[in-house]
């Protein structure tokens, strides 16, 4: 099964991006925390591609692509951003040392890493595409 979506990036789009994969994954048979764990990882991805690289300007775009086959969820995020959001060059936080400073932010993408199998931003010229995949049951 393949679906895809298109969406402005604008956080209102957000519960889109929910729907969308929630949608795609129904005839999955998955349990409320694995269907809730990653719809919560896709739609930290996206809210940071709206937010950190496209600046919330909403002629850019996003398009996803969900793939699901022989019990693998693969969706795949496209956009155009030129800025230096570089979410590959991304560290784990020290977790204690956030929680101590009191810091708020900066944990989603560990908390996708947590969830997903696996994690990929490349670019290709003006294409940057982040890749997630979670095997299912």
């Amino acid at each position: 099964m393949k679906n895809a979506l298109r969406i402005s990036c604008s956080r209102g789009n957000l519960k889109a991006v929910r729907d969308f994969v929630t949608t795609s994954l129904l005839e999955c048979n998955l349990s409320n925390l694995q269907l809730n764990q990653i719809v919560l990882a896709v739609d930290e991805v996206v809210a940071n591609l709206i937010i950190h690289a496209n600046g919330e300007d909403e002629s850019q775009y996003l398009d996803l692509a969900i793939n699901i086959d022989d019990h693998l969820f693969g969706i795949e995020i496209f956009d155009n951003a030129a800025t230096v959001y570089k979410p590959s060059t991304y560290h784990e936080p020290d977790l204690p040392e956030f929680i101590r400073l009191g810091k708020k932010g900066g944990v989603g993408m560990a908390l996708v890493n947590r969830i997903m199998d696996r994690v990929e931003f490349t670019t290709n010229g003006s294409q940057n595409v982040c890749r997630l995949y979670k095997h299912l049951g």
